[in-house]
């Protein structure tokens, strides 16, 4: 599905059809559309990998070529070991920073697992088939409300009171929407930390892991 599918999605459950009297413009849609994509990104990432190298006698990996980056969900190094060993590390300012003993002794692959923003345009879409129909009721819902801020005080052929129609609507629509966003952040994050564990340990007050 493209941005124009969904567009024409949107276009059908906000009765705006007529080609010839759109009430939103494709640009306004596909704002809103847009929108929506990037909230449901920030709860329900892309998953994605890259492998960026490491410099000699640094712990520090820039993060500043990963697009569109969400959040790091693991770090894996060395690479293609049997178990998989994956290590702590901390996130700032663009700076990841692997919390292990020994800072790389040269250049080392390091992957990277991450949540990115999700990809929707006239040709390419990372949306799961199952979240398609959540894109289309948050788009709806951010189109009633700003067409609502537009209608208020002006002369409209609904009458005086239809921005409060449009208000109501898309202040349900927009509950819904967020809603499934939270459904949807709830279910990824319980996956996601589930499949990786560190190499070390976290620290406990009870436990001594040895050296």
């Amino acid at each position: 599905m493209t941005i124009t599918d969904v567009r024409t999605l949107v276009r059908r459950d906000m009765k705006d059809e007529d080609a010839s009297a759109y009430r939103w413009t494709d640009a306004e849609l596909d704002r809103h559309i847009q929108h929506a994509v990037r909230e449901l990104g920030l709860a329900s990432p892309l998953e994605a990998t890259t492998t960026p190298t490491t410099t000699a006698g640094s712990r520090d990996l820039s993060l500043a070529s990963v697009t569109d980056l969400v959040r790091v969900e693991a770090v894996e190094y060395p690479i293609d070991k049997y178990p998989s060993v994956f290590v702590p590390f901390s996130v700032w300012a663009g700076t990841l920073t692997m919390l292990v003993d020994a800072s790389p002794a040269g250049v080392e692959s390091v992957r990277l697992y991450y949540g990115k923003l999700h990809t929707l345009d006239g040709g390419t879409s990372t949306l799961p088939n199952h979240v398609e129909d959540t894109v289309v009721l948050g788009a709806t819902a951010y189109a009633a409300l700003e067409w609502s801020s537009y209608a208020t005080n002006r002369v409209n052929v609904g009458g005086p009171e239809t921005w409060k129609h449009y208000l109501a609507w898309g202040n349900e629509r927009l509950d819904m929407f967020q809603r499934a966003v939270g459904r949807l952040a709830t279910r990824n994050a319980v996956r996601a930390r589930q499949l990786y564990i560190a190499a070390i340990p976290a620290p406990s007050q009870s436990t001594d892991w040895g050296p």
